[in-house]
């Protein structure tokens, strides 16, 4: 099973907020411009963030901003507040045949490596903090605009 495009759109979401907060309002217009998505789609992810106590919104022209410090949020908190929690990442097919060999020990035999595989992940996930990504974007900018000058 893919991760849905949620996961990449909230992480840019806080990206943009992180970079261009205080100093431009961060509205779902903005964030949207940034993203190449429609507002709508920005608005329902920063509905997920602020549900996730991530980001705090002001309605209207207030934006939103980072509820929390940038090193206080992880890739896995980011995960958890737009990916479905209750499902695992690898969804299993429902009614392997039993009288099958295979069918009655398919899940014996893969059940666990499908856990351990989605436990990697989140592992790996919770070791990348939002203000990680801000110091690699940051880099970035910085050289790109050395390369201009």
């Amino acid at each position: 099973m893919q991760i849905s495009t949620r996961f990449t759109i909230a992480v840019h979401v806080l990206l943009a907020i992180g970079e261009f907060s205080p100093t431009t309002r961060a509205t779902s217009t903005f964030l949207g411009k940034s993203v190449n998505a429609n507002p709508v789609v920005i608005r329902r992810s920063l509905g997920q963030l602020k549900d996730a106590g991530l980001v705090n919104v002001e309605m209207g022209a207030g934006g939103a901003t980072l509820a929390r410090p940038a090193d206080e949020i992880t890739l896995l908190d980011i995960y958890r507040a737009v990916e479905s929690s209750e499902e695992h990442l690898f969804n299993f097919h429902e009614s392997p045949n039993p009288e099958c060999p295979v069918g009655r020990n398919v899940h014996a035999v893969l059940d666990g490596e499908l856990a351990a595989a989605q436990q990697a992940l989140e592992d790996r996930l919770a070791q990348t903090t939002l203000a990680d990504l801000l110091a690699r974007t940051d880099a970035l900018i910085a050289e790109q605009e050395a390369a201009r000058a």
